[in-house]
């Protein structure tokens, strides 16, 4: 389970993150609102805990830009404004929930526990990715384009999955050489460009709808046309 917090307090922080890998949690912890938006967008998160004030991005603004990336992943607030406004502006910026500074680590420990659960009930029954007439079953790991079945080895498989799981975005090739090789190889070798090459010719070819696009000089992103 791997958890995002972002909060300006060292101390909080550290303390907070003690707690959850005591817990056996992984957690990652930003220090300002940008950088928590950084560390979002490289990588999956089952939660993310937010603090209202923090520097160059505020909680509720870094909430909306968490939604419009991700409607599904939970957010749960942690700060110490308890007025019904500022409660009001959190859950309109698409929280989950919302625990008041001083708090208790188990309930916070409580709370994490029933929206990872909830998160993941839900997901169970969202285990196809589906992009236009393209489908990849989670589960059966299996592929389908316009109801015809699509083999793919392993590595294709995974590379495919990574660029679904983040349609709309561009990746970039070192991007890719972690999350899917998990290396850190020299990137001008051209080991990705041969993958795409390969996912391209059984995904698009024959198909008038191109789904895998190439931006130059800086990755690959999956969209429609």
């Amino acid at each position: 389970m791997k958890l995002l917090l972002v909060e300006d307090e060292p101390k909080l922080a550290s303390f907070i993150q003690k707690g959850f890998q005591n817990e056996g949690y992984d957690l990652d912890v930003a220090y300002d609102g940008q950088m928590g938006l950084s560390l979002f967008r490289q990588q999956a998160y089952d939660l993310i805990i937010l603090d209202v004030n923090l520097p160059y991005i505020n909680g509720f603004a870094l909430c909306k830009l968490i939604r419009e990336d991700n409607p599904h992943v939970p957010v749960l607030f942690l700060t110490a404004l308890d007025s019904l406004d500022d409660k009001v502006l959190a859950f309109e910026a698409g929280a989950d929930d919302y625990l008041v500074k001083p708090f208790k680590f188990q309930e916070l420990l409580l709370r994490t526990r029933a929206l990872t659960k909830r998160n993941a009930d839900q997901s169970a029954v969202k285990r196809v990715l589906k992009m236009a007439d393209l489908e990849l079953n989670l589960e059966r790991k299996t592929v389908m384009r316009g109801g015809q079945r699509i083999d793919l080895t392993a590595k294709e498989y995974a590379l495919l999955e990574y660029l679904l799981l983040n349609r709309g975005k561009i990746i970039s090739r070192v991007d890719i050489t972690e999350k899917v090789w998990e290396l850190d190889f020299d990137t001008n070798t051209n080991v990705i460009d041969v993958y795409i090459s390969h996912l391209r010719r059984k995904l698009d070819k024959g198909f008038d709808t191109k789904l895998i696009h190439t931006v130059v000089g800086m990755g690959y992103v999956m969209r429609e046309g």
